[in-house]
This record gives C-alpha cells, sequence and structure tokens, in this order.
C-alpha cells in the first residue's frame, strides 16, 4: 500500500502529515522548530553519518551513508577484539604476513585498502556534513543558532576527519615501515634446538667511518615456546676464534688470523671481520646470496663467527646504527636506567693523562636515570674512565631497557616517531611471516620474565685473549637448555 504524497492529500490531511515528519516536512516559519531540527541533524550526522539525509534529505546518499559507517564500526569492532584475545595475529594480518612467499609483493595490500577505506571514509563525512548543513537551513533558525550550529559542524567533522586520517596515515607508516626494514629477508627457518637465535648488531655508519666496524656484537636467543629471552655479549676483540662451516672456515681452519699489511691489514678480533670481508676483499664472491636476502657479506661472516663462538645456530640478524640510535630512544620516550657510576660524555682526552674533567662536555651521574636518547647514546658509547667490558654491560643494560618501553601501548601511542626512527636506523633480514605473529607473540610473553644475560669476559668466567670454546658452548647449552631437578623418590 503506497503513502500518497502530501501535494496530493487534502489540505487537512497535508497538515497532519507535515505534523507527523517535521525532519522531512518542517514548519519553516517556525524557528524555534527550525533550531532544533539543526541541531538534531547535525549530532546525528555525527552520530551516525547518513541518518541526516535519511530521515531529511536524499535516502540514496542516506543509505550509502548509513553502510559505511556500519562497515567501518564492524571492521573496528572486529580489529578491536582481535588486539584484545591476540594483537599479533592483528599485526600479521594487517601487514601481510599471511601471503606465502611466492606472493610477497603483495603485503603491502592490506594496509594500502586501509589507509584507502579511511582517506575515503574521511571525504564521504566531509560530503554528508555540507549536505546536512544544506538540510539544516541555517537562515531559518535562530540568529545565535545558526552560528552555533555551523561552529558545531565544522569542529565535529574537523575531529572525525583527524582521527580518520590518523588513521591512515598510521596505517601509511607501518606499511611503509615493514617494507623498508623487511623488504628483503631470509627465508623463515624453524627454531633451531628450540630457539630463535638473531645476532644483534650496533656501530656507527656516521661521515668519515667508511672501514666501520661492529662497536657491538651480541646474540639473541628467544625461546620459541615461552618467549624467554638470553642475551650473550661477545666481546668485540674477541680474537682467534673458530667459525661455523662455510667459506670463512675454509679459510681459518685453526681459527681467525690477523694480516698484518700497512694498505689493507686486520686484527684477528671479531670486529674486524667487516674490514677484512668488505673492505680488503671481494665479500660477494664469499657470499654470494648475502644482498639478495636483505644481508650483507660481513654479517654473515660474523654469523659465522658467532656460530663458531657459541655453538648454536643463528640464521638472522638485526643491525642498529647507533649514528642515529638516539632518536629510536627519544621516539619510545626515554628509557630507565640505574647507572652503577658516574661516566662522563664526550670524544675523550686531546692528549694522555689528560683527566675527564677537562675534556668532558657533560656527565652521566650515578643513580636512577631516566636517559633521552642523546645521554642513552653516550651511556653505550663512553669508553673512557671505564672499561670495554662495563661498556659491554651498559649496552646489555640498554638493550633490556629498550624491550621494557617498548610495549605494545606505548609502540602505538608513538607509532610513527618509532616507526619513522626505526626505519632510519635498523636493518635486519628478519622476515615478515617471522615477525608477525610469531617473534611478536614471544615478544608479549617474554614481558613477563627476567632477561638473562651471559657475557663472555672475565667477569663471566672468560679469559679475553685465551677463550676456552668448549667452555663457552657448555655454558650456552646449559644456560639455553638448563638441567630438570629429578625429583627425590618419597620414602
Amino acid at each position: 500500500m503506497s503513502v500518497a504524497s502530501p501535494s496530493r492529500t487534502r489540505p487537512g490531511a497535508r497538515s497532519a502529515f507535515l505534523e507527523e515528519r517535521p525532519m522531512r516536512y518542517p514548519d519553516a516559519s517556525s524557528r524555534p522548530l527550525m533550531t532544533r531540527r539543526g541541531w538534531w541533524l547535525v549530532l546525528l550526522n555525527f552520530l551516525l553519518p547518513g541518518s541526516a539525509q535519511v530521515l531529511a534529505g536524499n535516502r540514496r546518499l542516506g543509505r550509502f551513508g548509513l553502510g559505511a559507517t556500519l562497515f567501518l564500526w564492524v571492521v573496528l569492532i572486529l580489529a578491536g577484539l582481535c588486539a584484545l584475545m591476540s594483537f599479533p595475529t592483528l599485526v600479521a594480518f594487517a601487514t601481510g604476513a599471511w601471503i606465502p612467499d611466492w606472493l610477497a609483493w603483495f603485503r603491502w595490500l592490506p594496509l594500502t585498502l586501509v589507509q584507502g577505506v579511511l582517506i575515503a571514509y574521511a571525504v564521504l563525512w566531509i560530503v554528508l556534513t555540507i549536505d546536512t548543513l544544506r538540510l539544516v537551513r541555517l537562515v531559518r533558525t535562530g540568529s545565535v543558532s545558526r552560528f552555533a550550529i555551523a561552529l558545531l559542524s565544522i569542529v565535529l567533522v574537523a575531529a572525525s576527519s583527524f582521527v580518520a586520517g590518523t588513521g591512515a596515515v598510521a596505517a601509511g607508516a607501518t606499511r611503509d615501515a615493514f617494507t623498508q626494514i623487511f623488504g628483503a629477508s631470509a627465508p623463515v627457518v624453524p627454531p633451531s634446538d628450540g630457539y630463535y637465535n638473531i645476532l644483534l648488531l650496533g656501530a656507527d655508519s656516521g661521515e668519515g667511518r667508511d672501514s666501520m666496524r661492529y662497536d657491538s656484537i651480541s646474540v639473541v636467543s628467544i625461546n620459541a615456546t615461552t618467549g624467554a629471552v638470553t642475551i650473550t655479549g661477545i666481546p668485540r676483540d674477541m680474537p682467534n676464534f673458530p667459525f661455523a662451516p662455510g667459506p670463512m672456515l675454509d679459510k681459518y681452519p685453526n681459527g681467525h688470523t690477523g694480516h698484518a699489511n700497512a694498505t689493507c691489514g686486520w686484527g684477528s678480533g671479531i670486529n674486524q671481520l667487516r674490514t677484512e670481508v668488505e673492505v680488503c676483499q671481494d665479500g660477494n664472491a664469499l657470499y654470494p646470496n648475502a644482498v639478495a636476502n636483505g644481508s650483507t657479506p660481513a654479517v654473515e661472516a660474523t654469523k659465522d663467527a658467532a656460530e663458531g663462538i657459541l655453538g648454536i645456530q643463528i640464521p638472522y640478524y638485526v643491525f642498529i646504527d647507533m649514528h642515529g640510535f638516539a632518536a629510536l630512544v627519544d621516539a619510545l620516550g626515554g628509557v630507565d636506567i640505574n647507572v652503577q657510576q658516574r661516566l662522563p660524555k664526550g670524544g675523550g682526552p686531546q692528549y694522555p693523562g689528560q683527566p675527564a674533567e677537562e675534556w668532558a662536555i657533560g656527565w652521566i651521574e650515578a643513580g636512577p636515570q631516566h636517559m633521552d636518547g642523546d645521554t642513552a647514546q653516550w651511556y653505550a658509547r663512553s669508553r673512557y674512565t671505564t672499561s670495554d667490558f662495563d661498556r659491554m654491560r651498559r649496552q646489555r643494560e640498554l638493550q633490556q631497557a629498550i624491550l621494557a618501553q617498548a610495549t605494545p601501548q606505548n609502540v602505538v601511542a608513538r607509532f610513527q616517531d618509532v616507526a619513522a626512527a626505526g626505519t632510519a636506523i635498523v636493518e635486519t633480514d628478519l622476515p615478515q611471516g617471522l615477525i608477525a605473529p610469531t617473534l611478536l607473540d614471544l615478544g608479549m610473553k617474554a614481558k613477563s620474565q627476567p632477561v638473562t644475560t651471559i657475557e663472555l669476559t672475565p667477569a663471566g668466567g672468560i679469559d679475553e685473549f685465551n677463550p676456552d670454546w668448549a667452555y663457552i658452548r657448555q655454558l650456552m647449552q646449559t644456560t639455553l637448555h638448563p638441567p630438570t631437578a629429578t625429583p627425590t623418590p618419597a620414602g
């Protein structure tokens, strides 16, 4: 049964029809009515975009707006539930980790679609707001209300568009960060003996560092079941170390040795490998697949060295450029460190025996400190008035502090800064398919557990000049796989 149009009804019936539908057919001569109607339309447009058009304007446009709004709400609710139940799964879905390796080029697609949808919705909201103001007929409202209604509409659409735009920017930043950091990667391999082992390298690639050497070398071992983290620090000058099977073992079957040469020589320490492999020799001939897998010949040689020293498989690496390290710390909001001894900031003395008070540009005082990026960088680098072994300990403290600060909530809140800093200073061959959800899930488990550290230094029972390689490998196995206590039989 059709409903007659008000223009085709008797005058009395038409009047009753209009009174029943004041939103669509208001009495334009009544300013109080038009004012109330204006407020309602603006609020409805903000709370449920499209509803104003369904009630008072173009129903087709209104239904489209309502459909888009309900679709976005459903997606946001599902994403929120997924984040509450398994945040790593949400990240894996958004970053395309579920896409197989042979289609890896399309992993940018999910976040690009999210970005496009959010931008389109922001534009739709603006269009609906402009149309709602047309339906309000501001000239028919009260003299004060017309300006208030227009101002409220502008504020609400600006706020909603800002939220949608921020989400679109975050989606784009996430996509770009994953593409840049994990664009080329090694293949996903299963955990080795129950652990994911990652070589963590730190160095300064600033100007004038053509023969850059790794200042910080450690191995992060993540338990594939519990997420427990063990960090093993390797002294950068550790000499005559063995290699795991590979091209470097073929060259040095009895341990790494130096090469004294005025033009291009290197020492026997592990941090000399980059000079040897990439500066003095053709590293690509030694490791022809390194670059294609997101690595470098120097990194692969250092992996082989760390595997030979520790007796474990290390398929992946993460390189942190200390030249931009401060940006990452600042992006995370700083780190908390309990400083054990007062440390100077600065490049060191100009002549032997010069006291630190004369050359230091500042000091890191002993005691609890909340460090910004610049202070954290000096804390990791400072080598005067202290030893390399102390510096290794401080670097390990910073690694733990950054892990503690990198909570999902903090990273999300500061995401764009963290992503920008990460793409500038981090290089890795970790596969996207391993990052999410596997390593993210293990990282969340690790938050509730203490980090175990092993230092291959005299403090850790290791002779720095003549290490016992068999003892080091046994120490690693005992730490990663502690013996289970045998229960005493009853009686």
